[in-house]
């Protein structure tokens, strides 16, 4: 799966948390050599599983205050008391070398990366579950300190929720398989300039029930 141009391009892939996204940037990198994910700068705590590098770059909050006013940051946001940003520089380090940058971030950094990136192919996806209590059973799974940070996480679920409609595609996981398959079509879309179309009525629809 190669790029139409002799650079990369960048790929969003966003969606409330529990939707999803980190599993499917994970699956594009693992199956595609020439995908590779963007790895996050975090004030958050790594949690058992996470390996610095790799997951994310673990930093203190006076570091990523630094990196900040010295412009290292392409998009940063503040995501449950804590800092997330990415590396300018290393994404366009990527980007240059032919390889698609997957990022895996919230609507605050796709609209800073819309904003600023204007002469590399940008295509974003926002990721929605297909009902509510498939995406709360999602967070008590995965998050170590169970129902406390999945309700924390639930209250902000309408605020991300709002801005699916800014995105150029929206998909809904509630097939893993599928959902990747669909995201494929996308790729295979925007590489041959014929636009992936999907019913923006029915997921219109799916919002208003989920903002329930």
């Amino acid at each position: 799966m190669k790029s139409t141009e002799t650079q990369g391009f960048m790929m969003i892939l966003s969606s409330p948390s529990g939707a999803g996204k980190t599993t499917l940037t994970k699956l594009l990198e693992k199956n595609f050599s020439n995908f590779t994910i963007s790895i996050s700068h975090t004030t958050r705590k790594p949690r058992p599983n996470e390996t610095d590098g790799k997951d994310y770059f673990f930093v203190n909050e006076n570091q990523f205050q630094k990196l900040i006013k010295e412009g290292f940051f392409l998009e940063f946001a503040k995501i449950f008391n804590n800092h997330y940003g990415t590396a300018k520089k290393s994404v366009l380090e990527k980007i240059n070398k032919g390889l698609n940058v997957i990022f895996d971030i919230d609507w605050q950094g796709t609209e800073q990366v819309k904003t600023k990136i204007k002469n590399i192919k940008l295509i974003t996806v926002f990721i929605l579950p297909p009902d509510i209590q498939t995406l709360k059973q999602r967070l008590v799974n995965r998050d170590q300190s169970g129902k406390q940070v999945a309700e924390q996480r639930m209250k902000k679920f309408k605020e991300e929720l709002s801005h699916w409609s800014d995105y150029d595609y929206v998909v809904v996981n509630k097939d893993l398989n599928d959902c990747y398959n669909e995201i494929l079509e996308i790729i295979k879309g925007e590489e041959g300039n014929a636009k992936y179309l999907f019913d923006k009525s029915k997921i219109s629809k799916l919002v208003d029930q989920l903002s329930k």
